[in-house]
């Protein structure tokens, strides 16, 4: 009697096992890519913004979905090239319609406009807008920036104190051709243009800031730079720049067929400058160190907004 009853609790947890087994498996397999599940390859630049969005949407796919998912660095020229040979799937970094209008008229037959992901950027010249140290002097009132001027035209007048020096980021990304035709729309003779990075811009920016020195930087929104420091874009009458903007996902014609699950993620992608700006704080924050993990946290802090990515059809 004893010995039956042992060896039917003996079976009873051996079936309790199998089902524990059973059960992580098929978690793992939900999680775990399919074989036939296509790699989907996000093209992007080292920019902190497209940086941001590719790595938030990678883990997504990745962490939520078990989708495979590669990113592709390279520079924004072959960023579109790339998605409209078929060579990438995507790129989340469209700047439309201005900054990005020279790619757009080259590439934009070749691809699948899927709409804005963010809506209300902006671009064009910044300086920083108060002076350094504390914000307000003693009776409350601004501090007084190196350079107290409100519009681009003014430039003209400081180019000795600016050396003639507007610093730039990589040549390809579509803010430096529209500052090189501002410099010819406000007549800067004697301005120069400095090509570099985004991290060498904001560094120039921070040493400059931090000496009280006069400095412009090509600057856009979002960044995480606006949060960090008093900064003010210099008014655009000639509106070189052109007004609030969008950026657009694009993708390579027939993704939606070939891989409908991450186009339908991709379609569903949207968040504000707020929303980005967190993660752009944080990978910021990291020094850039391990940009995914970041966005591992981002998503990990906003299930709703990941969820309506996902769409409830992708989530069940």
């Amino acid at each position: 009697m004893i010995v039956r009853t042992i060896h039917r609790l003996g079976d009873t947890l051996s079936r309790w096992k199998r089902a524990g087994l059973l059960a992580a498996l098929m978690s793992a397999a939900a999680c775990a890519p399919a074989a036939d599940v296509p790699t989907l390859r996000i093209a992007y630049v080292d920019w902190s913004s497209s940086v941001a969005s590719a790595n938030v949407v990678c883990a997504v796919l990745r962490e939520r979905l078990g989708h495979p998912c590669e990113l592709i660095e390279t520079t924004a020229d072959a960023m579109w090239r790339m998605v409209a040979d078929g060579e990438a799937d995507a790129l989340l970094s469209a700047w439309l319609p201005a900054t990005h209008a020279g790619y757009f008229a080259e590439y934009g037959d070749r691809l699948a406009d899927l709409g804005p992901n963010l809506v209300g950027t902006r671009t064009g010249l910044v300086i920083p807008a108060v002076g350094v140290g504390r914000q307000t002097g003693g009776r409350g009132e601004r501090t007084q920036p190196a350079l107290d001027i409100d519009s681009i035209a003014q430039l003209a007048d400081h180019r000795q104190a600016l050396g003639g020096r507007i610093v730039g980021i990589d040549p390809e990304a579509g803010i430096m051709s529209a500052t090189e035709r501002a410099l010819d729309a406000y007549d800067l003779q004697g301005f120069r243009l400095i090509k570099g990075s985004e991290t060498a811009m904001t560094q120039a920016l921070a040493d400059a800031i931090a000496r009280n020195a006069p400095i412009v930087v090509t600057g856009w929104e979002p960044h995480w730079m606006l949060g960090r420091w008093s900064l003010k874009f210099l008014d655009d009458s000639k509106n070189v720049y052109g007004g609030r903007g969008s950026i657009h996902t694009l993708v390579r014609p027939g993704l939606a067929q070939h891989d409908p699950q991450a186009e339908g993620v991709l379609d569903r992608f949207e968040w504000d400058s707020r929303a980005m700006e967190q993660l752009l704080v944080w990978i910021h924050q990291d020094d850039g160190r391990d940009p995914y993990a970041q966005a591992l946290r981002w998503i990990g802090t906003n299930p709703r907004r990941v969820q309506a990515w996902i769409g409830t059809d992708l989530a069940d």
